[in-house]
């Protein structure tokens, strides 16, 4: 017996799990943390302080 999930004949062309199988719960949205804030907080002001850098560079 093979390691691999499906055989060959059960995926459809595209390669893709077949379409039989039950659908997952969609995804809810939840409410953001403080910190995933500051990390996003902390990635944006890191950029435009990169992108700063670089258009006084090439200035």
């Amino acid at each position: 017996m093979s390691d691999w999930k499906y055989d060959t004949d059960e995926v459809g062309e595209d390669g893709y799990e077949p379409k039989e199988r039950e659908e997952l719960d969609p995804l809810e949205p939840g409410s953001p943390t403080l910190e995933n804030a500051a990390f996003v907080v902390l990635g944006v002001a890191t950029m435009l302080f990169v992108f700063g850098r670089v258009v006084l560079l090439a200035a």
